[in-house]
């Protein structure tokens, strides 16, 4: 389905990174990430994890998702095929962006890089079949550590692309609790040991 380009004002910590792509007649090539010598990683985190998801249809939402502390994540997210409509809520308490939701369009035509930081909940809308998203994490997954909130709580008013009728998301998105009903969260508390590899299951 068409879908205008939509981007808000991004809170403070968001970035959307515009990647260089090197075109020819075979297609493209574009380095995803790397670091720059000398930075001190004063730019993005250390990133230990990569995650892929492939979306087969349009009209999925998959979050809100984040991971609570200490092993919250930033993430670095690309769309490599098809396009989504990503959503990020800040959940920074005291931020003058607490509990808005942010709408950034994301086409892998586009070849940008989305940052979010720790301290939000993040997730997505496919807007085309064979949807591919690429996600660099700061911190490995862990099931004790999950998080969310619904992608359809009144109090966050998100304008999806698609009616609630034709969005599909996992069971367990489904019974994510509203925001009003999450308890506060020290996004500050410090970083311990990193648990060993956990499969999803």
């Amino acid at each position: 389905m068409p879908f205008d380009p939509v981007t808000t004002s991004l809170p403070e910590g968001v970035q959307l990174i515009q990647g260089r792509r090197f075109d020819d007649t075979r297609g493209w090539f574009m380095e995803l990430h790397r670091r720059q010598p000398g930075d001190g990683g004063a730019t993005l985190p250390d990133f230990c994890q990569d995650n892929v998801s492939l979306t087969a249809q349009a009209a999925v939402v998959r979050g809100l998702h984040f991971q609570r502390p200490p092993y919250a994540q930033a993430k670095l997210v690309t769309v490599l095929a098809g396009a989504i409509l990503d959503i990020l809520v800040d959940l920074r308490r005291g931020s003058p962006t607490f509990g808005r939701p942010a709408a950034v369009h994301m086409p892998a035509s586009g070849g940008a890089h989305l940052f979010v930081p720790v301290g939000f909940a993040h997730g997505f809308c496919s807007l085309q079949p064979e949807t591919l998203v690429h996600y660099k994490v700061s911190a490995p997954y862990a099931p004790g550590a999950e998080g969310g909130i619904a992608w359809d709580d009144p109090d966050l008013g998100i304008d999806w692309p698609f009616t609630a009728a034709e969005i599909l998301v996992s069971e367990k998105d489904a019974l994510l609790p509203r925001l009003r009903e999450l308890p506060s969260i020290d996004w500050r508390l410090p970083a311990t040991q990193l648990p060993r590899r956990q499969a999803h299951g």
